[in-house]
């Protein structure tokens, strides 16, 4: 049997990381199995997620994100790590370009440069969805804000958005500790409200322009940072009257700046190569 080697370039963003590989490079391999592999800390390289990269029909580039599961998904922060790369390695020639996205969404970028260097990444995300069926969820009404949800043997408060991707957050006076977060957070992944399972965001407000936050990503697990779930928690914030229409919101990984306008929501923050290699299949 011929032994493949694959590149890669191992990229992170506020602490998400993910292993970003050319799309043509991978052409014959199943990108959800690949997803498994590369990912696994132990056995492979060790990533929150797979990002595979190509030149688009509709936009410059088409991103692709797989989590450590196998399962696709639309990534916040894989979006600002692939438009690095894609500025980067010619993918485009212009800090202001689009990338599209799982379901052919389309994404606007803009990399922020300081004396030539990246230093900053802007994408908008599309406007939030709030009605369960767009979310989803299997419930009824028009929202899902402040509801109760029986969870192991205790009951905690909700609100939910579709932010790229379907998130759950539990607004609170302080973060959980871990006995209460590996509990909870994974029942509510995959609790039957949830067709398409969640991820579940604990969040503090701790003033008009900032909020905390602990992550559980559906189909990963605890991370360290999640640019669409920053998303979810400052336009519900806002939403609720707590916050105003930009704040920072601070994760384990550090902090993204999330403005929510009507047309969309803007996120900015870092992303950063840390290695490249070759891995043998």
């Amino acid at each position: 049997m011929t032994e493949r080697r694959l590149p890669f370039c191992k990229m992170e963003g506020v602490g998400n990381d993910f292993v970003l590989i050319e799309a043509q490079a991978a052409q014959g391999l199943d990108l959800s199995q690949l997803a498994q592999r590369l990912c696994h800390r132990p056995f492979g390289i060790g990533a929150d997620g797979l990002l595979a990269l190509e030149r688009g029909t509709r936009a410059p580039v088409r991103m692709r994100m797989f989590n450590p599961d196998g399962t696709e998904d639309f990534c916040g922060n894989g979006l600002r790590c692939a438009a690095r790369y894609a500025y980067e390695c010619g993918y485009v020639d212009a800090p202001e370009f689009t990338i599209e996205t799982l379901g052919g969404q389309l994404v606007p970028v803009q990399i922020h440069l300081r004396e030539g260097v990246v230093d900053a990444i802007s994408t908008r995300l599309p406007p939030p969805r709030f009605h369960p069926r767009e979310i989803p969820a299997l419930v009824d009404g028009e929202v899902i804000e402040d509801c109760p949800l029986a969870i192991a043997g205790r009951t905690v408060r909700i609100a939910c958005v579709n932010t790229g991707t379907t998130h759950t957050v539990i607004f609170g006076d302080s973060l959980p500790d871990d006995a209460l977060f590996l509990e909870v957070s994974p029942r509510i992944e995959t609790h039957p409200m949830f067709p398409e399972r969640t991820s579940v965001l604990w969040a503090v407000v701790v003033g008009r322009d900032e909020a905390r936050v602990r992550i559980w990503e559906r189909g990963v697990g605890e991370t360290l940072g999640c640019g669409s779930g920053a998303a979810a928690v400052a336009v519900l914030a806002h939403r609720a009257g707590w916050t105003d229409s930009t704040i920072t919101v601070v994760s384990k990984g550090g902090a993204l700046q999330v403005s929510h306008h009507p047309d969309g929501v803007v996120l900015t923050g870092q992303a950063n190569r840390v290695f490249t290699g070759e891995v043998y299949l």
